[in-house]
């Protein structure tokens, strides 16, 4: 049924496709590792309270978020979808931040191993250590 759902051609397919959304869920370096990724937010904007709580928070973590889109949805909700890029624990303090916002009910970061390219001079130093440890394990 999933493999019909999702149009894919094969079993193998949705197969491989569940192996690596769970490999990336997966903290295999340790919450030290770099990744990239969206947090996914939906809220009650029933008041402007609300997004300038979430963008003061944002702008606690500026070096890991990248950007931001928002989009009203019915009923007074809003989705908002961050561009991310930090170290594993940065962005599950993000999270934990943004979750403690009180019109939050649903927050999901999904990420990767791959990166964005240096976006910040003070952290592309950084970055680019992890990725040349990554290359050299390879």
């Amino acid at each position: 049924q999933m493999v019909a759902e999702r149009g894919l051609p094969g079993r193998s397919q949705l197969i491989a496709e569940l192996i690596r959304h769970e490999v990336a869920d997966v903290d295999r370096d340790g919450g030290d590792g770099v990744r990239a990724g969206t947090i996914t937010l939906i809220y009650r904007a029933d008041s402007g309270r609300v997004r300038h709580a979430l963008a003061r928070v944002q702008s606690e973590f500026v070096k890991e978020v990248i950007s931001s889109q928002h989009v009203f949805l019915e009923d007074d909700q809003s989705l908002e979808v961050l561009l991310v890029q930090g170290s594993v624990e940065r962005l599950q303090q993000l999270c934990d931040r943004l979750r403690g916002v009180r019109a939050v009910q649903q927050l999901k970061l999904v990420t990767t191993t791959s990166l964005l390219p240096p976006l910040h001079a003070h952290g592309g130093a950084e970055i680019e250590e992890t990725r040349a440890v990554r290359r050299a394990a390879l």
